[in-house]
């Protein structure tokens, strides 16, 4: 096998893990009825005119499975990332206590479960996607392959094993779906 077809393989792999990355990212914001720092990923407070995530302006704690504490570095942003979690609408509502914030994380009820497992799988799909057009990109790629005097066998071979390399990650993101399902579905 030559260096080009590694390289394509290599590409593949690496647009796949990439997938398969933000994947776990979009996963992690969908709760399962325990708090967790990650459910707030992506709130943005205005922090002096400039949109910034929680996470850069204040320390945020889960003291238990149902709660989670924001302490904002400046007691002046506390109204401020408040009013930036209401908007988010995540499904919890933020308690001022003093200079911190307290989040309860409410049970879920069954239709919520389910309705969380569904998004859960817009997110594998979606992924499922991606990891199929890196592997079209690639594909198209090393059909290219033949133009350049690449034995066809060879370029069969590392078709063969692109998609080995898509099987895998499609089954990534089914194992990854079913652990996420299953956490969301336990009570």
């Amino acid at each position: 096998m030559n260096d080009l077809s590694k390289a394509c393989i290599d590409e593949a792999k690496n647009s796949m893990q990439s997938a398969i990355h933000f994947l776990d990212k979009e996963l992690a914001k969908i709760r399962a009825g325990k708090a967790n720092p990650g459910m707030l990923d992506g709130v943005k407070v205005d922090y002096y005119g400039t949109p910034t995530e929680i996470s850069q302006v204040a320390n945020i704690n889960t003291p238990d499975a149902r709660s989670i504490v924001i302490q904002p570095w400046e007691k002046s942003i506390v109204s401020g990332i408040n009013k930036a979690i209401l908007d988010a609408n995540l499904g919890f509502t933020p308690r001022i206590e003093g200079d911190i914030l307290r989040i309860i994380i409410p049970p879920l009820t069954e239709e919520r479960r389910r309705e969380l497992t569904k998004a859960a799988k817009t997110e594998v799909e979606n992924s499922k996607v991606n990891i199929r057009n890196a592997r079209r990109n690639v594909m198209d790629k090393v059909k290219k392959l033949k133009d350049k005097s690449v034995p066809e066998d060879e370029v069969k071979q590392v078709e063969k094993e692109i998609q080995d390399v898509t099987d895998k990650f499609i089954g990534e993101c089914d194992k990854i779906y079913a652990a996420k399902e299953k956490e969301i579905m336990t009570v």
